[in-house]
């Protein structure tokens, strides 16, 4: 009987610590929808990146398909015809001080493919030499020369609206250095010698397309001919329109 008393009285004075401990206990543990919330954020994080990457990834492929096709356009043409001028700082005897000869320029590439092609070139320079003074009265008379090339032509950098090309072009070159001197000769007044040699270009070409098919071009040139059995080495540079046809 006393037992039976002793056990009612230590269930009646636990009961009221019930709730406390409870509370305990919960406080304690982190609720796990808690955790669930953060397991879930790191996972759908790289989803929505691979996503982010994958349409980024699509536009530059669409931007270089319309690169490629724009390209493709305007350098696939068989043939490229181009006229134009030139300017070039030339000395026409040994002993002469430098002269500046104006061009007519015209010319035809076949290309090969977009890059590669083979150009025909046809040229006249016009200038005045200085000869000094002399017994005959002269000293401007007016000069020319006439030069036909021919050589490779190599696209190096290709875009849409320009490109930059390199070109090596050999060939015959003819003077014509007497025609003004009343019969006196070029010679006789210290200027090379009429006749024909050989002509070297070497040239950077760069050109903007106004269309697929019409571009404008300035060729910076390294220019080279040999009058009077020496090596005359002159710079200067060409400049026109080109016209492109011939699509494949």
């Amino acid at each position: 009987m006393r037992s039976f008393r002793r056990l009612a009285l230590m269930l009646a004075l636990g009961l009221p610590a019930l709730p406390v401990i409870q509370a305990q206990s919960s406080s304690s543990t982190p609720p796990a929808p808690a955790q669930d919330q953060d397991q879930a954020g790191p996972q759908q994080a790289p989803r929505l990146n691979n996503q982010e990457q994958s349409v980024q990834a699509r536009i530059r492929a669409r931007r270089e398909q319309r690169r490629a096709a724009a390209i493709h356009d305007a350098y696939s043409q068989l043939y490229e015809a181009y006229v134009g001028g030139g300017y070039l700082r030339f000395q026409p005897g040994q002993y002469k001080q430098r002269l500046t000869f104006y061009a007519w320029d015209i010319g035809l590439t076949r290309y090969f493919n977009e890059r590669l092609g083979v150009t025909a070139a046809g040229r006249g320079y016009y200038g005045t030499a200085y000869v000094g003074l002399n017994p005959y009265g002269l000293t401007r008379p007016a000069i020319s020369e006439y030069n036909a090339m021919i050589g490779p032509t190599y696209r190096f950098y290709l875009q849409p609206r320009y490109s930059v090309s390199g070109r090596v072009l050999g060939g015959y070159a003819r003077s014509n250095f007497s025609a003004d001197t009343n019969g006196i000769g070029g010679k006789t007044l210290g200027l090379w010698p009429d006749g024909g040699t050989f002509a070297v270009s070497g040239a950077v070409i760069g050109e903007v397309n106004v269309t697929p098919g019409f571009a404008m071009r300035l060729a910076p040139e390294y220019f080279i001919t040999g009058f009077g059995s020496t090596m005359q080495y002159s710079r200067g540079f060409t400049a026109g329109m080109v016209y492109r046809f011939g699509k494949r």
